[in-house]
């Protein structure tokens, strides 16, 4: 198997003995490390499995040991199957070999003489969790950074031993949580203490004497001086109401649009009464399907995206170019600029002045920031101290005059161009000639805020998503004068900000914004011709999106979304929609087209009835068919336009500020594999084979 896979970093099994303490006896250490540091983590492929058969073969020829035990390199256990090869994988016996290889050697740790202790040392997820599991006992480090069977947030199932063990160490329950919901919320982590909370850990100890600390409990186990008690599992309606309630949850986020969760959760329901042996030939099966399917290879695409992609953000100018950053101005105290404010003083550790029309408005602005420091300190994130600090960083102030030696300044006011091009007029009076001038725009012109400025070359677009804090994308915009140092300190500010960055072309609304207000326009519009509300928010089930379009317009704000509509209909008036309908919602003041009573979701009746529809309804296909089309005719002129640098890009955008998910690959694989990018652009976006099954 390993000509399959070429670029593995084989993770080898290293065997060392030593005596444990309190005389309890000989035991062996094996130790995995790929030879590299901790930033090039464990993982295994064909030729980590043939090395940890090997140190099997050898301890368990050894004789009198007391007990096996097994580590990571520093601040590293594993992190699972090493998914480079995937692609090279052609065939589904290729798959299945995989998955028999993984579980012939992972369950001998259960069956060796001595018993198995796993000392989880660092980042341990997928298969990494999953070898621990086949030990008999395990202990967390404290410091450990991340702990997650992550496998459904890709496309693929807990293959070796995850969707059997887990279920019956802890429970239906927790399990799904940990296989189901955690992946599909943002791939979210389990944290040491709550791994041994949930029972699948049974001891926690500090970074420091890690190893010390789990030897000496290790050898109290095995001289029977310390107990290890499990709770007693309830394999009857529990545990098939966890399952059930499991499936709820996948139809709500993602329908069926992706297989793997749905998959996962058979998985756990057979191992409520399958021994070993048929679990695991159930979860081979189950890995042999899903590397062969389309979601999967999509879901890889979009996991390189995220990890290489964005770290390397195409066209960025050289990083010592940019400029330094000692403090920051916001022009706004409005909830966003706010939230900017926050975000600035928390990650770049500099003063940040915040600056607003009268100081009502300002006083606004601080009250929020503080109040969510203090929430922070309240929450055990930040220490006393430190939340002071961060409370003296963030400062208001009614005049310009306070941006004077800011060498960053923000604009986050009114989305109109001209009080944008007369903020950043007042600013430049202000500002030293090299003090970057960025602005949050979401659909408006760089280089026209930038146009009757002594500098244009400094202005440069900074785009956020909302909430700021949470939404990992900045859109970073060239102005047509915008020069590279400015170019290179908008760069190096996201990444100080832990953003992932993206440069694109001045063009209206840049990327995420254009995809969806031409998305949202298709689906208005159908609404305006007289199909149901409940048809045309539905039509997109089938991609399994993270929220339907009209409760995406409500969490962004009608009035937003038909401000945005209109700018677009103005650059590009023969594709982009402008809703009547829409408009009058807007003028009656109406913040939400649905209404939630008693958890039942249904049309607000004064938005039903300020709609004046048509009599040409569509089904929801076609409902369906005229979006995706409508998206893949926009992407095509994105690209036309060179907006960004490649597809790869756009799905970048899509994945990380519009929360698309992993199994579309953004969006551009899923076009070219439905068809639709050929049928109406006349090609696909991605080679065949990338992001999708080789053809």
């Amino acid at each position: 198997m390993t000509e399959q896979f070429p670029t593995e970093v084989g993770t080898e099994f290293k065997v060392r003995y030593l005596d444990l303490p309190q005389g309890a006896g000989r035991a062996a250490m094996i130790t995995m490390d790929n030879g590299h540091d901790h930033t090039r983590p464990n993982t295994f492929g064909p030729a980590g499995l043939e090395s940890l058969k090997g140190a099997l073969d050898e301890v368990s020829a050894t004789p009198d040991l007391a007990a096996v035990c097994l580590t990571g390199k520093p601040f590293i256990f594993a992190v699972g199957a090493d998914l480079s090869g995937v692609p090279a994988v052609t065939d589904r016996d290729q798959a299945l070999e995989l998955g028999v290889a993984g579980h012939e050697q992972f369950r001998r740790l259960s069956e060796l003489p001595a018993p198995s202790f796993a000392f989880i040392n660092g980042a341990t997820m997928g298969g990494g969790l999953e070898i621990a599991l086949h030990c008999n006992y395990r202990t967390v480090s404290s410091g450990a950074a991340a702990i997650s069977l992550p496998e459904c947030f890709l496309g693929l199932v807990p293959a070796w031993g995850g969707t059997f063990l887990l279920p019956n160490l802890i429970g239906a329950e927790a399990a799904v949580k940990v296989i189901i919901e955690n992946p599909l919320n943002q791939n979210r982590q389990l944290k040491p203490r709550q791994a041994v909370d949930l029972g699948i850990a049974d001891a926690l100890f500090e970074p420091a004497d890690f190893l010390e600390q789990s030897l000496a409990w290790a050898a109290r186990v095995v001289t029977g001086e310390q107990s290890v008690e499990r709770a007693p599992i309830d394999r009857g309606a529990a545990w098939q109401d966890a399952v059930a309630a499991g499936r709820a949850f996948v139809a709500g986020k993602v329908g069926a649009a992706a297989p793997a969760p749905l998959r996962a959760l058979d998985l756990i329901e057979l191992a409520r009464t399958a021994d070993a042996d048929v679990a695991f030939a159930a979860e081979d099966e189950a890995l042999a399907d899903l590397v062969m399917s389309q979601e999967l290879r999509a879901g890889l695409y979009s996991f390189d995206l995220v990890q290489k992609r964005a770290k390397r953000p195409v066209g960025a100018p050289d990083r010592k170019l940019a400029l330094p950053v000692s403090k920051v101005g916001v022009v706004g105290a409005g909830l966003m600029a706010s939230q900017m404010a926050l975000l600035f003083a928390q990650r770049l550790q500099v003063p940040v002045v915040m600056t607003d029309l009268d100081q009502a408005r300002v006083d606004k602005g601080l009250g929020y920031a503080h109040g969510e420091i203090d929430k922070m300190a309240a929450r055990g994130r930040v220490n006393g101290d430190k939340a002071n600090r961060l409370k003296g960083l963030i400062s208001g102030s009614v005049s310009k005059e306070a941006f004077a030696d800011a060498d960053f300044v923000i604009e986050a006011v009114f989305e109109d161009l001209a009080v944008k091009q007369q903020v950043f007029a007042e600013v430049e009076q202000v500002v030293s000639d090299t003090c970057i001038l960025a602005t949050n725009t979401s659909s408006l012109s760089v280089t026209a805020m930038a146009a009757g400025l002594n500098h244009p070359e400094r202005v440069v677009g900074f785009h956020f998503f909302n909430p700021v804090a949470l939404m990992p994308l900045v859109e970073i915009v060239r102005g047509q004068a915008t020069n590279d140092a400015s170019l290179a300190t908008a760069f190096a500010v996201g990444k100080s900000l832990k953003k992932s960055c993206v440069l694109t072309a001045d063009a209206p609304a840049f990327v995420v914004n254009r995809i969806l207000t031409r998305f949202m326009n298709e689906i208005t519009r159908a609404v305006d011709e007289g199909t149901p509300f409940e048809v045309a928010d539905s039509a997109l089930e089938p991609l399994g999106l993270p929220i339907s379009p009209f409760l995406l317009m409500q969490l962004v704000g009608p009035a937003v979304a038909f401000h945005v509509s209109e700018s677009m209909h103005e650059a590009f008036p023969d594709r982009f929609y402008v809703s009547e309908n829409l408009g009058r919602a807007v003028a009656a003041g109406k913040t939400a087209i649905w209404s939630f009573d008693g958890g039942q979701k249904h049309v607000d009746p004064e938005v039903l009835e300020l709609f004046v529809q048509g009599d040409r309804p569509l089904t929801a296909e076609q409902v369906r068919e005229r979006a995706l089309a409508a998206l893949a005719e926009e992407i095509g002129l994105i690209l036309d336009e060179e907006v960004v640098a490649e597809a790869e890009d756009i799905d970048l955008c899509m994945i990380l500020g519009a929360g698309w998910p992993f199994h579309l690959g953004g969006i551009t694989p899923y076009l070219d594999r439905a068809g639709v990018a050929e049928q109406v652009n006349g090609r696909r976006f991605l080679p065949a084979g990338r992001a999708s099954l080789p053809e």
